[in-house]
């Protein structure tokens, strides 16, 4: 655990995010979200838990209620930027070794 209370399980749970916004693309408008709802993070995080019966039937609900904990600490939302920047940087990594196999091939 570090100074911000982030496990290696919640830093997973970021990654798994992360790598699903990468796949979708939609990594610049998450952090562009982020970002601008940072100092609202706790409120952020209370309209998570009121939202919490509608996200049972999508979510996996121990997760869901893991990260709306970890979104009600400003710092984490920084964590969580990192964690998007990561996968969206592998997710171009991985395009570029198949672009240069291609083109080799």
């Amino acid at each position: 655990m570090n100074e911000n209370g982030v496990t290696e399980e919640d830093r997973a749970l970021f990654a798994k995010l992360g790598a699903w916004l990468a796949t979708r693309r939609l990594e610049t408008p998450a952090i562009l979200f982020l970002e601008s709802v940072r100092p609202l993070s706790f409120v952020g995080a209370q309209g998570m838990y009121f939202l919490e019966p509608f996200a049972r039937a999508i979510f996996d609900i121990t997760e869901y209620e893991r990260m709306a904990r970890l979104l009600e600490r400003r710092p984490n939302i920084e964590v969580l930027v990192r964690a998007i920047e990561d996968a969206a940087d592998a997710r171009e990594a991985e395009a570029r070794k198949a672009k240069d196999r291609k083109e080799g091939a």
